[in-house]
């Protein structure tokens, strides 16, 4: 049984990893289509935050203590499959390519300085792959997911649609449902009770 149900996370996780290779190349053509016709930066960097999820995924560290349930399966993979959806538009953005590239890089580095705290205990779906404390984890408990927000927030001002609104509506709920669930599956380490004790805020130091 065990080793039925080992073959079947294996198999699960190269789904995974297939998917979410073919949904960045999926976005990476649109993306740079996009800055080939009219220049736009702010979608670069959205791929480049897309790139570190491929990157992170497919060299993340194996670990037994996973979410599995149904309700993390679908959170995560709405959250991680609605970015690679969205669109750049024909019309112009809400701001100046100037700002929301400002404003899409700020995000980026949050996720960068992020993903390198974390190294190779970043994962996809909720899990237990080592508590991490050091960096912006010292300040939110999902650092990476703030900078997700903020770069998914800047391409949309850049490329408004109703389409890439429904999609970032839908997606960053499923982010922050997925990060309630990642704390679920932490909490029963002792290391990480202690460390929800002196960080108290999830995305957003003072507010949330």
């Amino acid at each position: 049984m065990s080793t039925t149900f080992s073959r079947r996370a294996q198999l699960g996780d190269l789904l995974a990893r297939a998917v979410i290779s073919g949904l960045f190349l999926v976005l990476a053509i649109n993306l740079f289509g996009d800055f080939q016709r009219t220049g736009r930066f702010t979608g670069l960097l959205l791929l480049i935050s897309e790139l570190l999820v491929a990157i992170f995924t497919l060299t993340r560290r194996q670990t037994s203590d996973v979410d599995r349930t149904r309700i993390a399966l679908l959170l995560t993979a709405v959250s991680v499959a609605g970015p690679p959806l969205l669109r750049t538009s024909a019309n112009g953005g809400l701001m100046p390519d100037a700002v929301t590239a400002a404003i899409s890089a700020v995000g980026l580095l949050i996720v960068v300085f992020g993903k390198l705290a974390l190294g190779r205990s970043f994962g996809i779906v909720p899990a237990n792959r080592g508590v991490v404390t050091r960096g912006p984890y010292a300040f939110v408990r999902h650092p990476i997911y703030t900078g997700y927000l903020i770069t998914h927030v800047a391409f949309l001002a850049a490329h408004p649609s109703l389409t890439n609104l429904f999609i970032v509506l839908v997606a960053d709920t499923a982010l922050i449902g997925r990060a309630f669930r990642e704390e679920q599956t932490l909490e029963k380490d002792d290391c990480y009770q202690a460390y929800r004790r002196r960080v108290a805020w999830h995305l957003v130091p003072g507010v949330f």
